[in-house]
């Protein structure tokens, strides 16, 4: 899919000499900022056992060999159980899992020996390294929705190693330094204003609620994707709520 073409923008890749290889509508003035809306996010999951699955990169059946990964992301996944319903165990290799739930409570066990409820304002982190195997299921009487990121390493292998943080606080920054990234979680009142962190690589995922960055405005499930992120901010149009990964 031609997102160049869907946005009607044009950019020279980071670091072109424009002065003597761009025209004028080519130069590149500085962040390249990529916007998926949440309807374009391939379906999948199980709906007839519960599961609606929303990915926003190629992923199983739904291959686009122009939509891999965006720096250390290779998929950002919204999962919406309903009671009951779940994954049964399945296993990962040389993949960092972070989740984050959105409303509901999340069962986690793995073959490492962990069991968490995990609810909403956790961030969960389960580093499969070089092999794991978990379950993950909705075993509360309401729904629940996450979303769910996976990371590639900067290097494969290793002992799997798991990690909850309890209702971490707004702003602060949640490292995965297994694949040069950090996790900002933002949560904005209607008006206030954030800053991008600058970086070689930015996602930013409206979990609720409206924002403008950089032109555009975004809505729950939208996804801007940032080269070379610099001097940005993200204005809340209502109250939001924001998972913002800064990768090198």
């Amino acid at each position: 899919m031609d997102k160049t073409a869907l946005s009607g923008r044009q950019y020279a890749p980071p670091g072109t000499d424009c002065t003597t290889t761009c025209g004028p509508s080519r130069v590149y003035r500085g962040p390249v900022t990529d916007v998926w809306r949440a309807a374009e996010r391939y379906p999948g999951g199980d709906p007839g056992a519960g599961i609606e699955s929303w990915h926003a990169f190629s992923f199983g059946p739904h291959y686009d060999p122009d939509n891999l990964r965006f720096g250390a992301l290779i998929a950002c996944n919204e999962e919406r159980l309903v009671p009951g319903a779940g994954f049964d165990e399945h296993p990962h290799s040389h993949t960092e899992i972070v989740t984050w739930v959105v409303e509901g409570e999340l069962t986690h066990r793995d073959s490492t020996g962990h069991e968490t409820v995990v609810r909403a304002g956790d961030v969960q982190r389960l580093s499969a390294a070089g092999g794991v195997r978990h379950v993950e299921r909705n075993d509360a009487g309401t729904p629940l929705t996450f979303v769910q990121t996976w990371l590639a390493p900067l290097e494969p292998g290793g002992e799997p190693s798991y990690e909850i943080v309890r209702g971490i606080a707004d702003s602060t920054p949640y490292a995965i330094p297994e694949a040069g990234a950090l996790l900002h979680v933002r949560r904005l009142a209607a008006g206030e204003r954030t800053a991008v962190p600058d970086g070689p690589f930015v996602y930013v995922h409206v979990v609720r609620g409206e924002v403008w960055l950089d032109g555009e405005e975004l809505g729950p499930g939208d996804a801007a994707r940032v080269t070379d992120a610099k001097e940005l901010d993200a204005v809340a149009v209502t109250p939001a709520e924001l998972l913002v990964w800064e990768m090198s």
